[in-house]
């Protein structure tokens, strides 16, 4: 238990003991123990049982002769009510037989009354390997919700693998062809993971997302994004934009499911704008803005806007890459998409929730 100020805060300690005198005499030793502890004394087998349900209990001293139960029954109620707590007996007399069974009941030491400048230490020693139990269970459970969220993300990772291999494969399709539209969307979900290793799996800003997608068309001269001017600001206008144009002006936190989902939208986004949109053609550009939702504070409208490709129609057949935005934005994301043909060129509109479980 830590104090507010940072120091260790008083031991809490029960003290069942039925004579006034002898716990006079043992809060006396424990003033020797430092931050000095918080006694409180019971006698009764009704106030101890109290005194343990209530919980605010860090070490019981008892002793083993008592009104209308012993010792050893003591220690069994103190293993089943708080087993978490060290247990020390103080006690006049203390058989060889007694303090044997006591220790395999899980007694963690015994002082003898005529020997009570042994307690503080006791005390002390007793509070410390709680301490250190303590720290080792919580460690230990916090290594195994690791491992299960670790396990749970490789089998969503496997389970999004082994769909994108089964459903990129069209039939009739040039093997070259496939193992190129595999690698490209199994690449955009390795940058998708490598974002989120990098912010320990925790939030990431869209803008990052965007800019992690959008890199490789980046590399190869379409486009150019510039950095945010400011914390949830818009970036200013730049020469160095060409073809690709980042207008999102709203600071968007993003958990990393959606995060994931949204980076194999845009990648599917760009890619089809590379082999069939505004990119593939001269002059044509691609313009990915966001906003908060004019009629829904708790939502986002995000729109992939594509200028002066070819002229686009509605496809006869709904490819896979269509179905993979609809899921993600449907179903991982909790929102709805609309995907417009317009004569002016292709236009991608996402609306989704701020907040987003992940």
């Amino acid at each position: 238990m830590v104090a507010a100020e940072g120091r260790p805060a008083p031991a809490r300690i029960l003290l069942l003991e039925d004579s006034a005198l002898d716990a006079e005499l043992i809060t006396a030793f424990l003033g020797d123990v430092a931050p000095t502890p918080e006694v409180r004394r019971v006698s009764l087998r009704e106030d101890y049982a109290a005194a343990l349900e209530g919980g605010e209990v860090d070490l019981i001293l008892a002793d083993f002769s008592l009104p209308d139960f012993d010792g050893l029954a003591a220690l069994d109620m103190a293993r089943e009510l708080a087993p978490h707590l060290p247990f020390i007996f103080v006690s006049g007399v203390l058989g060889e037989e007694v303090a044997i069974e006591s220790f395999r009941r899980g007694a963690t030491d015994y002082i003898l009354k005529q020997r009570l400048i042994r307690l503080p230490a006791a005390v002390e020693r007793a509070l410390a390997e709680a301490r250190e139990k303590a720290e080792r269970l919580r460690a230990e459970r916090q290594k195994e919700v690791l491992v299960r969220e670790l396990s749970h993300r490789v089998k969503n990772t496997m389970a999004m693998v082994m769909s994108l291999v089964r459903r990129t494969l069209v039939r009739g399709q040039p093997a070259e062809d496939y193992v190129a539209n595999l690698l490209q969307r199994l690449g955009a979900m390795a940058d998708a993971h490598a974002l989120l290793f990098e912010t320990n799996w925790s939030e990431t800003d869209l803008l990052e997302v965007v800019r992690r997608t959008m890199q490789p068309y980046l590399r190869t001269g379409i486009g150019q994004i510039p950095p945010r001017t400011g914390p949830g600001q818009r970036p200013g206008p730049s020469s160095e934009w060409r073809r690709i144009e980042i207008k999102g002006g709203t600071l968007i936190s993003l958990s990393p499911k959606p995060a994931l989902a949204l980076s194999m939208v845009f990648n599917e986004l760009a890619t089809n704008a590379v082999k069939h949109g505004a990119l593939a053609h001269e002059g044509g550009r691609v313009v990915i803005d966001w906003q908060e939702e004019a009629n829904e504070p708790d939502h986002v409208r995000i729109v992939w806007q594509e200028i002066n490709g070819p002229a686009v129609e509605r496809p006869q057949r709904e490819g896979f890459g269509t179905t993979l935005i609809k899921r993600s934005v449907e179903y991982e994301l909790q929102g709805s998409v609309q995907l417009l043909y317009r004569p002016t060129g292709f236009v991608c509109e996402i609306v989704i929730p701020r907040m987003i479980e992940a």
